[in-house]
């Protein structure tokens, strides 16, 4: 009988201990934890932030256990810092593998943040651990949303393919280095004869809200007395900017719609005298820099950051230069019954055979339109004409408004 005690007492000790053992490892599976986070190749979950990661990066995820697929979806977010907006992702799960694909292209030169949260479980159950990476992408930065977007990294293309030149409207374009290394390379114009010509140019105005933004350096190696012409799209018929000989002055003209009686179009420089009057019609400031050297001292042979825009709502337009406004005027102070006081937004209004629609950079206008060949100024066969001599990079366009921030961060994200 005693023996018989012993044994059972043993039986059930082995057996508690057994489903002791049975229930810990069912209880307390192991961790989930985060082995390791990159995007093509790039470490993202090391001691430093990288600044390089490609705008259409696939992020891959390692964990240490396997991943319950049904967690992942609200575990797991990408965060663009400086607007606070989420990314839309497709989350997949593979065992211990996560990939993670935005589903559209990153901002380059933006800062983002990968959140993974506890929601994040593993098929046992376990939570991951709360981790947020941060990484740069690659590039300046670019405010998302634009028409147009020409990069001309050894391309005359606009990257997201749609405003192309073709091979014939590229003449004499060499690339160089541009303001900074993340800038990668510009457009190179010699002054005489470079061009690059954009079919369908006045599809990108708008009657609406109207923003370009772009970085120049113009150079004054030969002499440009009578200006540079950045781009143009038929002239005022379109758009054009300009920096004046002397590089005390530059100027946005644009053609606009106006709903006036009968309904048509108006021109009108949006221009940058760089001493602060305002005794011009619908001037309502004017930056002064005769108290710095003069507006050459901040334009000549310098990279400068242009941003021009127009706000439909409030019929103004504006003009910042390295992210500082330097003029802004008001279709609204012209007279009563004027046709600016019924302005709405960018039109194209230049004519066949005269005007092409193509537009140009490096020039005011492309080289099939004949309107200007009588001009000193604008023939394009002549090489004393205001043709553009310098770098241009990162011509932008977009149909919607940017804020003042978003400006100053283009302009510190890109600047040399």
């Amino acid at each position: 009988m005693k023996k018989y005690n012993l044994l059972t007492k043993t039986m059930v000790a082995g057996l508690l201990a057994a489903t002791a053992l049975w229930s810990c490892s069912e209880d307390d599976p192991a961790a989930l934890t985060l082995v390791s986070l990159t995007a093509e190749g790039i470490d993202l979950n090391g001691a430093t932030t990288p600044s390089n990661v490609p705008t259409d990066a696939v992020i891959i995820a390692e964990f240490s256990t396997e991943v319950d697929p049904a967690s992942a979806a609200g575990a797991i977010s990408l965060l663009r810092d400086y607007d606070d907006t989420n990314v839309d992702l497709d989350i997949q799960v593979s065992g211990k593998t996560v990939t993670i694909t935005p589903e559209t292209s990153l901002t380059t030169g933006a800062l983002y943040a990968l959140n993974v949260t506890t929601g994040l479980k593993s098929t046992g159950n376990q939570p991951a651990t709360n981790v947020s990476r941060n990484f740069n992408t690659e590039g300046t930065f670019a405010v998302p949303g634009a028409i147009a977007h020409w990069t001309f990294e050894d391309s005359p293309n606009d990257i997201f393919g749609t405003f192309n030149a073709a091979a014939s409207g590229v003449v004499d374009i060499t690339y160089a280095a541009s303001r900074r290394a993340e800038a990668g390379k510009a457009a190179s114009f010699n002054g005489t004869t470079s061009i690059i010509e954009i079919p369908n140019g006045d599809d990108l105005m708008n009657n609406g809200d109207w923003v370009v933004s772009f970085w120049v350096k113009p150079s004054s190696a030969n002499s440009k007395e009578s200006g540079h012409f950045v781009f143009g799209l038929s002239g005022s018929k379109g758009f054009q900017y300009e920096i004046f000989g002397n590089y005390m002055g530059a100027k946005l003209a644009a053609s606009y719609a106006h709903t006036n009686t009968p309904p048509g179009t108006t021109s009108e420089d949006l221009w940058c005298d760089g001493e602060g009057n305002l005794g011009w019609q619908g001037w309502t400031f004017s930056k002064d820099f005769t108290g710095s050297g003069g507006l050459d001292e901040v334009i000549k042979d310098k990279w400068v950051h242009i941003v021009c825009m127009y706000n439909s709502t409030t019929r103004v337009g504006v003009m910042y230069i390295n992210g500082e406004k330097v003029k802004e005027q008001d279709f609204d102070l012209w007279p009563n019954g004027d046709n600016k006081r019924f302005v709405t937004g960018l039109q194209y209004s230049g004519q066949s055979p005269n005007f092409t629609n193509d537009l140009a950079f490096g020039f005011i206008c492309s080289r099939a339109s004949t309107e200007f060949d009588a001009e000193s100024w604008g023939n394009y066969a002549s090489p004393t004409s205001n043709h553009f001599q310098g770098l241009l990079d990162d011509v932008i366009i977009y149909h919607k408004l940017l804020t003042p921030a978003e400006i100053t961060l283009m302009y510190n994200s890109g600047k040399p």
